[in-house]
């Protein structure tokens, strides 16, 4: 259990510094950039709901507070821009990542 709490938190540090770190820094996969705001997220909120599965609420407020607080942050970054639809994105990707997270720890009780 400790491994994947400890790979939920450096997956939260990542995420962050890819967020607000310079944009020629940024990786990219290929995909269009909502998909991969979407997924990071959602692997975040999976992870970290399945590292704390009885914390799924909690969970939950962690992540979406993440996406529009990570959002913000790009306010910082010169080269960043923060815009309010990219949270949306970031939200819902987290959302789906927690339920589906806590969705299948159900399933195998």
């Amino acid at each position: 259990m400790k491994l994947i709490q400890i790979t939920a938190w450096l997956l939260f540090a990542a995420i962050l510094f890819i967020t607000v770190d310079p944009i020629s820094l940024r990786p990219e996969s290929g995909l269009p950039v909502n998909v991969e705001r979407f997924a990071a997220f959602a692997v975040l909120g999976f992870v970290f709901a399945a590292a704390y599965p009885r914390r799924w609420l909690l969970i939950l407020v962690l992540v979406v507070g993440a996406a529009f607080g990570f959002e913000l942050a790009q306010m910082l970054a010169p080269t960043r821009h923060a815009r309010l639809m990219d949270a949306v994105v970031k939200a819902a990707g987290g959302t789906f990542g927690v339920a589906a997270s806590a969705l299948i720890l159900r399933l195998l009780r």
